[in-house]
């Protein structure tokens, strides 16, 4: 997969729509009852971010990052501005935040990931994107200043010396989404003001 490690400029994300989308098969029997089968394990997100062009220099940023990723071939970053961060939106991100697995006394490596959870039910995110320099990391509860490192392109967490067994291992961060534009064509309209428009400009989330 190309991917560059650049982010879609955030003046124009924030005003982006979009959020995450599901694919479930609904079947109704002939009784009136329904079945439903989910078709993907995960969630996968899709944003236009057509709406945060506000003036003609927001559009000429658009065109240029449309440009040198060269259409849909290149992957991105993009900050998804209601979901980006371990905790609440308006939260700060604290070591404690989200487990990422239980020692072994063997293993080294875990992936920061993300619960999405209501009720008893909830589901997991593996985080790829970590913004770097937001990471926090702890063992049984308390924080480690060093010792460990972490794979900004990939979301990795290593450690120098595995966590003990039955150690808790938790972080929080603030990521991006991985993202690539899903159409090949920017449909510009510039107006008698010279003031740029796109009806649409969809992102699509690369899930691997």
């Amino acid at each position: 997969m190309s991917f560059h490690e650049v982010r879609f400029p955030d003046a124009i994300s924030r005003g982006a729509r979009g959020g995450p989308e599901r694919r479930t098969q609904v079947v109704e029997l002939a009784s009136g009852d329904e079945e439903r089968n989910a078709s993907w394990a995960n969630s996968r997100r899709r944003y236009d971010v057509a709406y945060g062009i506000r003036r003609a220099d927001d559009l000429a940023a658009v065109v240029a990052f449309f440009e040198a990723r060269n259409g849909r071939l290149h992957g991105f970053r993009f900050k998804d501005w209601g979901d980006h961060k371990s905790c609440l939106p308006s939260g700060t991100p604290s070591p404690l935040d989200q487990p990422l697995g239980t020692g072994d006394g063997v293993r080294t490596a875990f992936q920061l990931a993300k619960r999405y959870a209501s009720g008893p039910q909830f589901w997991t995110r593996a985080i790829t994107k970590p913004v770097a320099g937001t990471v926090r990391v702890a063992l049984g509860g308390t924080e480690q200043l060093s010792g460990w490192s972490v794979d900004t392109t990939t979301g990795l967490v290593t450690f120098g010396s595995a966590p003990g067994a039955g150690v808790p291992v938790t972080a929080g961060f603030e990521f991006d989404t991985a993202v690539r534009f899903d159409t090949d064509t920017l449909d510009v309209t510039l107006d008698l003001e010279r003031l740029g428009s796109i009806a649409s400009i969809p992102l699509l989330e690369i899930r691997r």
